[in-house]
């Protein structure tokens, strides 16, 4: 038998390998590598770059494989709206003409374990209409304009803000039902808290004075010198004050008294109103900021000491895998490494340079680097 016979070994896996398809249990979805057989695959485990993949993976699993799942059902879906736009056709039957791409996202990489659960999850995700019948599952893609799409995510959007502005306003309400029991309860039994003073006026000719343009020292001190100009020697008048932000608080005149239940009360309800506007603040700025940030194009440097062989060198990202993980080719070797953001690190161009906003905002928008403040850099 010649060197280059049709039935030798390197002849036969020549051919299996130019037909691209081959066992899926020899497949590593991580390092996108093809096994031709059981020996080849425990060879390529024990691998340095495997072992550096699968340190990456067991970081933030759940990540991963999210990404992965929404890859498989991105281009899962492209190739049903080009093969079969129109027709009621087997899920098999497409998924075998999936599978013919060598380089497809396996399914045994996603959070879908069978075919059959992966096919209801698209009738229930309202992207196809799904029919179990004896020959197996068919599937019939439903078509959306992209128009509709985009007003559903802005109704979408719209709810939840109307939802969350429901469910502040019913926390306020029932703090103030909260705040008026309590109030009742203590009126019912006659007794007082401590440090509180009961709302009463003493002395009936002596007319209550309000001054709500002059600040608090000066209608404390008018009041208490009409007050002594008067003789009483009773409680003193209560004063009604503008506060700093446009708020009016009722005090007593003489200051060195206890707090009334009305000013307390109104104290309370000013310390309410800003915690929640303080909140509501955090709430819109942290909304506006994502958990991820890697874009195409962006320098990079790598913070994975368990990657010796490339810690803290610079690189290129080439593109982004998913959400949370992207290509980076290094500057001085050339290498090209699948990394994960939380490994990555972005590096600060001298001033002059040109700089890509990642998060907040302003994301996406692009900018010269004027100065580095350097006392507050961090």
């Amino acid at each position: 038998m010649g060197k280059n016979d049709f039935l030798t070994p390197k002849a036969i896996a020549n051919r299996i390998k130019a037909k691209g398809l081959q066992k899926l249990r020899w497949y590593c979805q991580m390092c996108q590598k093809q096994c031709r057989d059981e020996n080849g695959f425990k060879c390529h485990l024990t691998s340095e770059g495997h072992k550096r993949q699968m340190e990456i993976f067991g970081q933030n699993p759940e990540r991963i494989v999210e990404g992965y799942s929404e890859e498989f059902e991105r281009t899962f879906m492209e190739h049903l709206k080009r093969a079969h736009p129109f027709s009621r056709i087997a899920a098999n039957v497409v998924y075998n003409e999936y599978i013919n791409d060598r380089h497809h996202i396996h399914m045994n990489s996603t959070k879908w374990l069978t075919l059959t659960e992966f096919v209801k999850y698209l009738g229930r995700s309202g992207q196809c209409k799904v029919e179990e019948t004896p020959k197996g599952w068919f599937i019939t893609l439903i078509h959306r304009d992209e128009m509709e799409e985009i007003e559903g995510q802005k109704r979408a959007k719209r709810d939840r803000a109307e939802q969350a502005e429901e469910e502040r306003h019913r926390r306020m309400l029932e703090e103030q039902i909260e705040r008026a029991q309590k109030m009742a309860r203590v009126e019912e039994t006659g007794g007082q808290d401590a440090g509180t003073t009961e709302l009463r006026r003493e002395e009936l000719e002596a007319p209550l004075g309000f001054q709500l343009a002059a600040g608090r020292a000066a209608a404390a001190a008018a009041a208490a010198g009409e007050q002594q100009g008067r003789g009483g020697s009773g409680r003193p008048a209560l004063v009604a004050l503008e506060d700093e932000d446009g708020g009016v608080s009722v005090a007593a005149a003489a200051r060195g008294g206890k707090k009334s239940k009305i000013e307390e009360l109104m104290e309370k309800d000013r310390a309410a109103k800003e915690a929640q506007a303080a909140s509501d603040a955090a709430r819109s700025a942290a909304s506006q900021r994502l958990d991820h940030w890697l874009a195409p194009g962006i320098v990079v440097k790598v913070m994975a000491k368990k990657l010796s062989d490339y810690y803290k060198q610079k690189g290129v990202v080439l593109r982004v895998l998913d959400k949370y993980r992207g290509e980076v080719e290094m500057a001085e070797s050339g290498d090209v490494l699948q990394v994960d953001q939380d490994e990555l690190e972005t590096v600060v161009p001298q001033p002059g340079g040109s700089v890509l906003v990642l998060n907040g905002p302003y994301r996406g928008s692009r900018g010269t680097l004027l100065s580095i403040d350097t006392k507050r850099f961090q």
